[in-house]
């Protein structure tokens, strides 16, 4: 990897399929971005078993909301949806992604979801960014290690140990979510479109939810965060 241009990320966050990362973090993406730092999203599936929509019109959406949102980089690993597993050949995938990009700060979804791909990547993440320090862990490339993992939350809401104030970005970030409508709403005749939980104002709970995080704070809206381990502090 000598002499050759690296680029390197201040956060990159992990999520099982497209939209994920919006739902939990977009607020916090989009304040990152502004305040001039690198963000990269790494996406784990195409989501191909998802009820509605197909492969193709997620990753249009995809790109739409990176835009928005002004992603660095975002890529998707291809791994199998409802299959995602803590075994070498999908492990092996996330870590070469984070010794590629060198963030300082990982993002993973929390370990508690209804969703099991969720919990999966949240494992896996954790695993990923253990073995990415490890020198003879896969030696023929550079080991590195991160600063601080975060917990991000999707479906559910549990007690952050950090919020994000996000007022200032909310309606960025629901543009974001948006652009992934074939989850929220039928688009055009889809014979095939069925009810899930994403499509019964699935919108409205999230905008709620980070409502609900920025309340006893006195902010319009938050964003809930787990550390994994201590945070490091020069001053309170």
């Amino acid at each position: 990897m000598s002499g050759e241009q690296v680029l390197k990320l201040d956060l990159l966050v992990f999520a099982a399929h497209p939209d994920d990362a919006e739902i939990g973090m977009g607020g916090t993406i989009i304040k990152h971005i502004r305040a001039g730092n690198k963000v990269g999203l790494i996406d784990l599936t195409y989501a191909e078993m998802s009820s509605n929509g197909d492969v193709e019109t997620r990753q249009r959406e995809a790109a739409e909301a990176s835009r928005l949102l002004g992603l660095t980089v975002r890529e998707n690993l291809g791994l199998p949806d409802r299959r995602l597993a803590s075994v070498p050949e999908q492990l092996d995938k996330m870590v070469s992604v984070i010794r590629k990009y060198r963030p300082r700060l990982v993002f993973a979804p929390y370990f508690i979801d209804r969703h099991p791909d969720h919990m999966n990547c949240s494992r896996m993440a954790e695993e990923a960014v253990f073995n990415a320090k490890l020198r003879r862990y896969m030696p023929e490339e550079p080991a590195w290690a991160v600063e601080m993992l975060y917990f991000y939350f999707i479906n559910d809401m549990h007690a952050p140990g950090i919020i994000v104030d996000i007022g200032d970005v909310q309606e960025q970030k629901m543009a974001a979510l948006r652009a992934f409508r074939s989850q929220f709403e039928p688009v055009g005749h889809q014979p095939d479109w069925v009810e899930t939980p994403l499509t019964r104002g699935y919108l409205e709970n999230v905008a709620a939810r980070d409502k609900l995080f920025g309340q006893p704070h006195r902010v319009a809206y938050a964003e809930g965060f787990i550390p994994k381990g201590a945070v490091k502090l020069d001053l309170l």
